[in-house]
């Protein structure tokens, strides 16, 4: 077997770790940005609930085992990667701001100024620490709209931003599981944030678009207007529900209704024919039986519906509803791809649906464009926008090569504001 490298500066390793599967991704990244997949690790979960650890040693097992498959196929020792968050825990707020401009034009301290006044006035609970904080926009003088204000003249500068919280304790669990498998975390992610990077448009960005990623344990939802996040919050209703429910309803094992909702599930009645059939499993050493599809339809249909009804229900509240009718709605994640999902999503929303496959040009593996794997690939958008410099270095076998500096990750960076500062102030 060849000797394994170590992780190179120009190599980024992520790791999505969901209720249902671990995925650990690594890619190469020229000096051009171009991204190569290496490595892939893909493992079942068994220590998450709804995105939250509650056994740490399953989690860190089902970690390792994706971790070793990643490194072998890559041929690197993993040392450090970039992790993605999910959960009810998680919380978004909005504050705005404004200070008076010390020069005759805006310098950076004056954006620091405004972004850090903004900050200091959210309050949040004790038990929740800032992942990430995010800018929507600047306005100079009554100027609304401003993505970049450095350089500009003006007398007051407001800035509107957009914070998101995770609990404290949520988070250290996460990255205690990961570094309990001999790893370093370069920085902790919101999934929704990732996934959005990797299947939205930037026409449905800059037009409002509300992405819904609907996981295993959890559905993850964002609004995005005018380019910039203004919205996340999360549903604790994902794909495991419609299993459960699949299982309870036809009397069969877990394992079996899982098989058969990726096999035959459908969320809108009127695409399945009413004589077809399908055969079902029985609990224990009772015979399999032969049933209805339309049954089956039935259960998947009123999981989903109830799980685009939560989210409707959240845009009302929150008054996004109406913002993203010009963009639409755009499904992700491995529970998304039930047939029918969008079309149904489309009856309950009243407004455009697609389905969201994460772009995968540039190197990345045609295998990636799948709608389950959005927040992996999202990660690393996320981990290659973080490197930054050219140099030459020497690898183990000596020779030369051009790669990339990596820029200090997030937890090194000082304060919120140089936070703010981060790939996401850059994209939305």
């Amino acid at each position: 077997m060849a000797r394994s490298k170590k992780q190179a500066p120009n190599v980024v390793v992520v790791l999505d770790i969901g209720t249902s599967k671990i995925v650990a991704l690594v890619a190469k990244v020229s000096h051009h940005g171009r991204m190569e997949l290496i490595g892939m690790g893909r493992h079942p979960s068994r220590g998450l609930r709804r995105g939250v650890v509650v056994d740490i040693d399953a989690t860190v097992d089902a970690i390792q085992h994706a971790v070793d498959a990643a490194e072998q196929m890559a041929g690197v020792t993993i040392e450090h990667a970039y992790i993605g968050i999910a959960g009810s825990h998680v919380k978004s707020y909005n504050q705005h701001s404004m200070v008076t401009v010390s020069g005759d034009e805006i310098g950076i301290n004056d954006v620091e100024r405004v972004v850090d006044d903004a900050v200091k006035r959210i309050s949040i609970p004790g038990d929740q620490k800032p992942l990430h904080i995010l800018t929507q926009e600047f306005i100079v003088d009554n100027q609304p709209g401003i993505r970049q204000p450095v350089g500009m003249a003006g007398v007051s500068l407001e800035a509107r931003v957009h914070m998101i919280t995770g609990a404290v304790s949520a988070v250290r669990n996460l990255t205690r599981c990961v570094e309990n498998c001999g790893l370093k975390v370069d920085d902790v992610v919101l999934e929704q944030l990732a996934s959005a990077e990797a299947v939205l448009l930037q026409d449905e960005k800059d037009l409002g678009v509300c992405l819904i990623d609907i996981g295993a344990g959890t559905t993850d939802v964002a609004v995005i207007l005018q380019g910039a996040m203004h919205y996340t919050t999360v549903i604790p209703v994902g794909g495991d529900q419609v299993t459960n429910d699949i299982a309870a309803v036809l009397r069969t094992p877990i394992h079996a209704a899982e098989d058969i909702k990726r096999n035959y599930g459908c969320a809108l009645p009127q695409l399945v024919s009413p004589d077809e059939e399908i055969e079902v499993a029985s609990v224990g050493d009772r015979p399999a039986r032969m049933i209805k599809r339309h049954t089956l339809v039935d259960v998947v249909e009123a999981r989903f519906a109830e799980i685009f009804q939560l989210v409707q229900q959240e845009l009302h509240v929150s008054g996004y509803d109406q913002a993203i009718r010009a963009g639409g709605i755009v499904l992700t994640g491995g529970s998304s791809q039930i047939e029918g999902c969008v079309e149904l999503a489309e009856e309950i929303f009243g407004m455009p649906v697609r389905l969201g496959l994460p772009e995968t040009k540039g190197g990345l593996s045609a295998q990636l464009q799948d709608a389950s794997y959005a927040t992996g690939v999202g990660l690393l958008k996320y981990a290659s926008e973080h490197l930054d410099g050219i140099t030459l270095v020497e690898d183990d076998d000596d020779v030369t090569e051009t790669v990339i500096h990596a820029r200090p990750n997030a937890r090194e960076e000082a304060g919120m504001v140089d936070k703010m500062k981060s790939w996401f102030a850059r994209h939305f």
